[in-house]
């Protein structure tokens, strides 16, 4: 701990803080809830007797953030249509830190949602933060020998789900951009040009805006369905700003925020597109996201 009595860890550590819980949970709203629990603990806590400030912080988080996972994993149940993680407005820092972002990619988010809350949480824990096994356990509260045994079963889930290559922010530009042109453009054969033959797409409107309610597959059938945005094109305006790590597209139809779109790039194709659709989830999209490992 530091001499300094006005000093306070939890500022040094915040930003971290609501990066592990928003790794945990998808939503930026219910990190910065487990946050701010995070806080109520820590302003209670006997200071003279936490050795790591860190440590402590993380293990009080982590459980916090636990609990409202085991919450909201019920009540995703009952969403309407797809459920997708909240996106953030990123830096070109997180951009550059390759693990960082994808561990925070959409992409990535998405697959861990399919993770019991436990098996996530671990996995996020140890892989992306580098904690301990024997922290993790004391913090979930269990033996060090079964939160092992739980990464290596998380591991292995998200191995068989997670994207399978990670190309450079240049190539994610190109790529967005040759498909915004052909969507713009109305060109059929640019879009699936540009799309992999098994691309799939994933939409999110929470029944508070048009979306798909499965997910569309095919390069064909996704070309077809995008066909139409042509029209739209002289009211509507699109940026193609970072997005939880990775060049995303920001389409504002009118001056009022729309949809956000993330993509998977591999071999210079998309395979995977997340449109985020839902008002309730666009709200970050306005500011920097603070994210710190």
């Amino acid at each position: 701990m530091t001499d300094d009595p006005s000093h306070d860890p939890f500022t040094d550590h915040r930003s971290l803080l609501f990066t592990v819980a928003y790794e945990m949970l998808g939503s930026a709203a219910d990190a910065d809830d487990v946050v701010q629990e995070t806080w109520l603990r820590w302003a209670e806590a006997d200071r003279e007797a936490v050795r790591d400030p860190r440590a402590y912080l993380v293990r009080i988080v982590t459980r916090q953030a636990l609990n409202r996972l085991r919450t909201v994993s019920r009540r995703r149940e009952e969403y309407v249509g797809e459920w997708l993680p909240e996106p953030l407005l990123t830096s070109p820092d997180i951009a550059e830190d390759v693990e960082l972002a994808e561990s925070v990619s959409i992409a990535m988010l998405t697959v861990l949602e399919t993770l019991a809350p436990t098996e996530r949480v671990v996995l996020v824990l140890h892989e992306v933060f580098d904690v301990p096994y024997d922290e993790i356990a004391e913090a979930v509260g269990k033996t060090t020998a079964a939160v092992r045994q739980i990464a290596h079963r998380a591991r292995e889930h998200v191995a068989a789900r997670r994207p399978r290559m990670a190309v450079s922010r240049t190539e994610q530009q190109r790529v967005v951009e040759r498909f915004l042109a052909a969507l713009t453009a109305g060109d059929l054969q640019g879009l699936l040009d540009v799309l992999a033959p098994d691309v799939v797409v994933v939409a999110d409107g929470g029944g508070l805006a048009p979306a798909v309610k499965r997910p569309l597959a095919g390069r064909k059938r996704v070309a077809a369905a995008l066909s139409h945005f042509a029209s739209l094109v002289p009211a509507v305006e699109i940026t193609t700003p970072l997005v939880n790590g990775a060049v995303a597209a920001r389409i504002d139809p009118g001056g009022e925020f729309d949809t956000a779109i993330t993509f998977v790039v591999e071999d210079g194709r998309i395979t995977h597109m997340y449109a985020m659709r839902n008002p309730h989830k666009l709200g970050r999209l306005g500011s920097v996201a603070e994210l710190r490992r």
